[in-house]
């Protein structure tokens, strides 16, 4: 079965739907597809794309088995709504120059965190007379409303009758979480019979090292690595970081890249947090798992606004194969995948005190935080590696091309 990925996002790109497509492309690979991956020049979050692409607008690389053709995006970073849009109408249309290249598809998966990937999609799908499958990261443009958007406004209105199309012409959905589906369904009138939750997993193989128990570190860390995005509330890590004295051990290590990079290191020099470090590093895959293995406690600090709460962050995953306990902050889906996995501590955002309050109990309790970080290791091992996905994914693309058939 030859599979084609259509994503926006993909590594070296940071981000979960970068991650999503990588680990859905390696799932499948090892389940015996052959995979093709149609993104962007490496461009999220920070609009720095590598020298090597500057001046092309295509590239054809491969990365093993995996063929991944990259197509132009204008080199900005992806912050606020008009530069984001930017971002997503370039990609829909520059990812169409790869069509003669693709000759063959059994099958396209649409894996953008935004509609606007199944516009391409559609094309590959008429030319190859094929099935579209499309992936739900983020509903849109619900995201939109939680950044400020005006739900009634005329954007918002034609964001949505888009959504009601591009969902119509999907052979099948795959939402990431199983909140999603309520509103795929009810709202936007989606059979439920087209709609199979499929979680983002995690890839195994980068995490076959074992977890340190016992703590190399001077201080206690508690790290976030990612992007500085307006989804998380760092304040409330500043706050928590307030109160805990500096004989507590603890330190707090924020670690990425992001629009919001330059307000943070002002924050933390205005408050004068000497147990918060900002590390603006966009590092390798490698890079960051041994960062997640180094770290004592790693920390989810969602904002708790809007649909960020129905979707489960490719983080956990990644949190829960390094072995280590997890700090969520969360009122929403996130939280309840980590209280039944039995993972991590659940904090309620914006309470600094709860914050605080676990991250001084892990460090005093070393033999609670080693068995919530064994209990989320043993959950991804049985529940969610690459080839569980993977094998997942092919047996929905087998039924679209069988009733086809």
């Amino acid at each position: 079965m030859e599979v084609l990925i259509l994503a926006q996002y993909f590594p070296p790109d940071m981000g979960g739907g970068a991650t999503r497509a990588y680990n859905m492309a390696k799932g499948l690979l090892l389940v015996g597809c052959k995979v093709t991956v149609v993104t962007a020049f490496p461009h999220y979050p920070t609009g720095n794309i590598p020298t090597k692409y500057h001046r092309k607008l295509l590239t054809i690389e491969n990365e093993g088995n995996l063929r991944v053709i990259r197509t132009f995006v204008p080199p900005v970073a992806s912050e606020g709504f008009a530069k984001r849009f930017l971002l997503f109408t370039s990609f829909a249309v520059s990812s169409l120059s790869a069509l003669p290249i693709v000759r063959k598809a059994d099958v396209v998966w649409a894996s953008n965190p935004n509609i606007i990937a199944m516009i391409p999609s559609l094309a590959y799908k008429i030319v190859n007379n094929c099935p579209v499958v499309q992936n739900v990261d983020d509903l849109w443009p619900e995201a939109l409303f939680d950044l400020g958007m005006n739900e009634k406004s005329l954007p918002a209105k034609l964001g949505e009758l888009l959504a009601k199309v591009t969902y119509r012409f999907a052979s099948a959905i795959t939402p990431i979480s199983p909140a999603y589906v309520k509103v795929l369904t009810q709202k936007y009138n989606v059979k439920q019979s087209n709609v199979s939750v499929l979680p983002a997993g995690v890839d195994l193989a980068m995490f076959s090292g074992k977890s340190n128990n016992v703590s190399k570190n001077i201080k206690f860390r508690v790290l976030y690595i990612g992007a500085f995005s307006p989804a998380y509330d760092f304040d409330q890590i500043f706050r928590a970081a307030k109160l805990i004295d500096n004989s507590e051990g603890i330190e707090f290590v924020i670690q990425g890249g992001g629009e919001l990079a330059s307000a943070l290191k002002s924050k933390i020099d205005e408050k004068k947090l000497n147990n918060v470090k900002l590390i603006e590093k966009i590092v390798s895959r490698q890079e960051v798992v041994k960062e997640l293995y180094d770290a004592d406690a790693l920390i989810l600090p969602l904002n708790g606004i809007g649909s960020i709460e129905m979707g489960i962050s490719s983080k956990l995953y990644e949190y829960q194969a390094a072995g280590k306990p997890i700090i969520c902050c969360s009122n929403g889906q996130p939280a309840r995948y980590v209280s039944e996995t039995k993972s991590g501590i659940i904090v309620r955002p914006g309470d600094y005190e709860g914050l605080a309050k676990a991250a001084i109990e892990l460090k005093d309790n070393p033999s609670l935080a080693r068995m919530m970080g064994e209990n989320g290791r043993k959950y991804v091992e049985s529940e969610a590696s690459i080839a569980s996905i993977g094998l997942r994914m092919k047996t929905i693309f087998e039924k679209l091309l069988q009733t086809r058939a």
